[in-house]
């Protein structure tokens, strides 16, 4: 009787299918590995972002809250110690704190509003054919990279009262010089020119890039039902731009609110910071900056400074409804 034949590639005394694999092991450890990646990688890639994040950001804010409740004086340190709500009852007294938010809210309504409006035509007019196209493009962005101290100081040169540029063109249509800085208004229109300058040019160039992703198919359409440019701008472009609107009108309540740079360096007298002689430019972020540092007393600015970002939250949240309500209407 002859033996069984054992099959090609497998051993006398076996029995089964092939050998088991020996990268099994090493595939599951793949596996794995590229379950890990997948979950956990991302969390990974942005954890730098919230370390540095709750380091230089949150808890500064969460120290000033605490600091706010407490009587933090540099020059009289034996009486430090905790005070309640006293610096927020003081800071809702302070006559000059309610003259700092009236010159806040003032220079920002007349300064964004003027401001998002004539970026917007300006993005409009860049979104056209033009010559000399990336010219005009890179030249409306100039301003906004010009170090804020220097462009400060020009202009300060620009309104000053006996030698400036401004004084002398009203000259020349045969009006008396003005002294910019003595009152009010005109020194709010200093500084909404300064604010304008730098910004405008940046919002442009923000509108101008959203513009670009508008597909040109709804403009030729509009075209072949007889609509205009401006009916066009008013029916595609303007809705279209909804969200880098909205963009533009939160942070731009931000930065206009937190103004003190413009008004620091426009005053003669920079070390005071008072905002001029009586006050009549001086922000909140100078009257903070006055409080901290001129007289010395950090729980009142803190105090100052809590109020603050709840009067930008207040604000902010406002002009994006109000902004996304106007905006969702056709």
């Amino acid at each position: 009787m002859s033996a069984p034949t054992v099959p090609a590639g497998q051993r006398p005394g076996r029995t089964g299918g092939p050998p088991p694999s020996a990268s099994a092991p090493r595939a599951a450890w793949r596996m794995r590995l590229s379950r890990f990646d997948v979950k956990f990688t991302p969390y990974l890639l942005i954890a730098p972002f919230f370390l540095l994040f709750g380091v230089f950001g949150l808890f500064p804010l969460l120290y000033n809250i605490v600091v706010s409740f407490r009587n933090w004086q540099l020059d009289e340190p034996e009486s430090n110690g905790w005070t309640g709500f006293d610096n927020y009852r003081y800071m809702l007294e302070d006559t000059e704190m309610w003259n700092a938010l009236y010159n806040t809210f003032g220079l920002f309504v007349i300064s964004t509003v003027p401001q998002l409006i004539l970026a917007l035509v300006l993005a409009a007019l860049l979104n056209q054919k033009l010559r000399f196209q990336t010219f005009f493009r890179m030249g409306v962005l100039l301003p906004y990279i010009t170090p804020i101290a220097a462009s400060t100081l020009v202009f300060g040169a620009v309104f000053a009262r006996e030698i400036g540029l401004a004084n002398s063109l009203l000259q020349q249509v045969g009006s008396t010089p003005v002294d910019f800085k003595a009152d009010v208004w005109s020194s709010w229109l200093a500084i909404v020119t300064m604010v304008n300058w730098r910004w405008t040019g940046y919002w442009a160039i923000i509108f101008l890039a959203a513009m670009q992703s508008i597909p040109k198919d709804l403009y030729e359409a509009a075209t072949v039902d007889g609509a205009g440019s401006i009916a066009q701008f008013r029916r595609i472009t303007v809705p279209l731009l909804r969200p880098a609107i909205l963009f533009a009108v939160v942070v731009s309540t931000i930065g206009g609110l937190q103004l003190f740079a413009e008004p620091l360096l426009f005053d003669d007298k920079t070390q005071d910071a008072n905002g001029g002689s009586a006050h009549q430019f001086q922000t909140i972020g100078l009257y903070i900056y006055k409080t901290a540092w001129k007289t010395l007393d950090l729980g009142q600015a803190a105090a100052m400074s809590v109020g603050l970002f709840l009067f930008i939250v207040l604000i902010t949240s406002i002009n994006a409804w109000f902004t996304n309500r106007i905006g969702g209407r056709r």
